[in-house]
């Protein structure tokens, strides 16, 4: 779709993929709505873009709670009227080892990872469904498709927001002519990696990458774009992107 004049909500947009995401959508016309639970990170992302001509509108959240949601779609419709796309980029990784039961970080995954995208989704298909239209980009992972030691409630919940697109996509996009689309990287240079609190994990995760040239979250922003500006008849169902040196 064209994208100058749309609406697209973005979360976790407080760093990384999402505000990389943010700056792209906007610098394209569209209309971004800022959420996280970092307010003053957004207020900057939000003056930035505003710096470079475009619109912008903040609502912090936690993408756990639904009512939080709520109040997202509320503040965007009575700014911007439309709700033309959601980027469901909010999510964490602590990595750990099953053994070290680390299991209040295994809960925590499940609540933002998994039910974090569902409550986004819940929270804007009534409107999509009604204008029969729309577009929703997950942000899986490489590690939806592949588990390795010390992944295995990480890439249990990518593997289900995998799964909940590809659903989405079969039940929405004839129906209602809505998208869906799951983009699915490999190691990116965020902040993700600062969640992790296993010692063991720690100690081998960075040499496991070795030297790499790691993808950029801007290389993710440009992927999501791409999904986001094709035209109404074609429907990019998966975007899986790796460093070039990544070997698995």
């Amino acid at each position: 779709m064209e994208l100058n004049g749309k609406t697209i909500i973005i979360t976790g947009a407080s760093s990384g993929i999402g505000a990389a995401t943010a700056k792209k959508l906007a610098s394209k016309g569209a209309n971004v709505v800022l959420t996280a639970r970092r307010e003053e990170r957004l207020k900057e992302l939000k003056a930035e873009i505003e710096k470079d001509g475009g619109k912008a509108l903040v609502v912090s959240a936690d993408v756990t709670k639904k009512e939080d949601f709520e109040n997202i779609i509320k503040k965007t419709k009575a700014e911007f009227e439309s709700i033309d796309g959601l980027v469901n980029n909010a999510g964490l990784m602590p990595l750990s080892y099953v053994k070290n039961l680390h299991t209040d970080e295994w809960n925590t995954m499940v609540d933002v990872n998994i039910k974090g995208v569902l409550n986004g989704v819940a929270a804007v298909l009534p409107t999509m469904k009604e204008q029969k239209s729309g577009h929703i980009v997950n942000i899986s992972s490489s590690a939806g498709n592949k588990i390795y030691p010390g992944g295995a409630v990480y890439c249990a919940t990518k593997a289900a927001v995998k799964m909940f697109t590809e659903g989405l996509r079969m039940e929405l996009a004839p129906n209602f002519g809505i998208k869906a689309t799951s983009i699915e990287p490999g190691a990116v240079e965020t902040e993700l990696t600062e969640t992790i609190t296993d010692e063991e994990i720690k100690e081998g995760f960075a040499s496991s990458l070795g030297d790499i040239s790691q993808l950029q979250a801007q290389d993710i922003a440009d992927a999501i774009y791409y999904a986001l500006s094709q035209p109404a008849r074609a429907n990019i169902n998966e975007v899986y992107i790796m460093p070039t040196e990544q070997p698995q």
